[in-house]
């Protein structure tokens, strides 16, 4: 659903930028740590109290700006912060208004700010929970010294935020996996900050289980979710691609597939591969402990005496004075120097 208003202030369709979602999913089907749902819960009752709080007990005449509801939700990637984004537009009966910041930005260039304005105007329009995703790309370290024009733009949409954050009266909701890029000027803007933790071994069991339907899916007699929670320390979101890949190994065997069932080997197969798929994407050419992948400069020491042995021809070359033959050779170096980075990148 697109917002009138957002679509007016774009010049067409908003859906690349925001998207209207009506909320399905409730706090009963979100597993979370006892911490975790503990401070989702109270940041619901300060939800709920608000009118209470602002008006009945006069603080909104004390205080002209700050009277709407802004959460962050913190923690790694696949510990609900999503869903339970979702869960709080469902608890609210409100529309889920997710903004797709990394279009916004790259589609909009020198807009940014307006766009993050008409953002907030259309959620207050439709009466919807704001929630912007990834929010450290938004709402990241202002640059103190400004040298370049991304630089200022970005300086300037924090700005705005800010700005909408302190008169936007309905609820907004940040998700970060990176909370400590936030501009710190957030931290006072922000009601309440909420840690999404990893799952312990007992949520890791029940967020197996809640991925299967209880009655439909086959499931083989050797399937233990409890051997399987304490064996892999993973996220919500691991578990769910681990039960999906689970479920494709086992339809993909031959025979017929009303005798097929999902068993141990099979969750236990599709675990590992999405340990090693995340393994793949986490890796980093500068890893702190140098474990993940042969740095650079390891691998051109290891090549060091080729490197001199070819300097040592450029040199002997450049005195014969030969313009060709020092053409050639700084070619060769130049070959020589891109092969070596991507033999340490491979």
């Amino acid at each position: 659903m697109a917002t009138s208003l957002l679509d007016q202030l774009l010049g067409g369709t908003s859906r690349n930028l925001v998207e209207s979602i009506t909320p399905r999913r409730t706090l009963r089907d979100v597993i979370l740590p006892p911490s975790t749902r503990r401070a989702l819960e109270q940041a619901l009752t300060q939800i709920e109290k608000h009118d209470t709080l602002f008006h009945d007990w006069g603080l909104a005449e004390r205080h002209a700006v700050g009277l709407g509801l802004a959460f962050n939700f913190a923690g790694p990637p696949g510990t609900g912060k999503t869903i339970c984004a979702e869960a709080v537009a469902h608890h609210l009966r409100k529309e889920l208004l997710v903004v797709h910041y990394a279009q916004l930005e790259s589609r909009w260039i020198g807009q940014t700010g307006k766009n993050v304005a008409g953002v907030f105007r259309a959620a207050e329009e439709q009466d919807a929970v704001l929630f912007f995703d990834e929010a450290d790309a938004i709402a990241g370290r202002r640059f103190t010294d400004v040298s370049q024009g991304s630089e200022r733009e970005s300086n300037t949409v924090t700005a705005v935020l800010l700005r909408e954050l302190e008169t936007f009266p309905g609820v907004v909701i940040f998700a970060t996996n990176l909370a400590r890029n936030f501009d710190p000027a957030f931290e006072r803007r922000i009601r309440t900050h909420i840690l999404f933790e990893m799952p312990g071994p007992v949520e890791r069991e029940q967020v197996w289980r809640v991925q299967l339907h209880p009655r439909k899916t086959p499931l083989a007699d050797d399937v233990d979710f409890v051997g399987l929670a304490e064996r892999y320390d993973v996220s919500g979101g691991d578990i769910k691609n681990a039960v999906l890949k689970a479920a494709q190994l086992a339809i993909a065997e031959p025979g017929p597939d009303a005798a097929k069932r999902i068993a141990q080997r099979h969750f236990e197969a599709a675990m590992e591969d999405v340990i090693a798929a995340r393994r793949v994407m986490g890796q980093s050419l500068f890893d702190v402990d140098g474990t993940a992948l042969t740095r650079p400069q390891d691998a051109l020491a290891s090549h060091g005496s080729a490197l001199q042995e070819l300097a040592r021809s450029l040199e002997q070359r450049v005195a014969g004075g030969g313009a060709v033959a020092v053409w050639l050779a700084g070619a060769a170096l130049l070959v020589s120097l891109v092969a070596l980075v991507v033999a340490a990148l491979g």
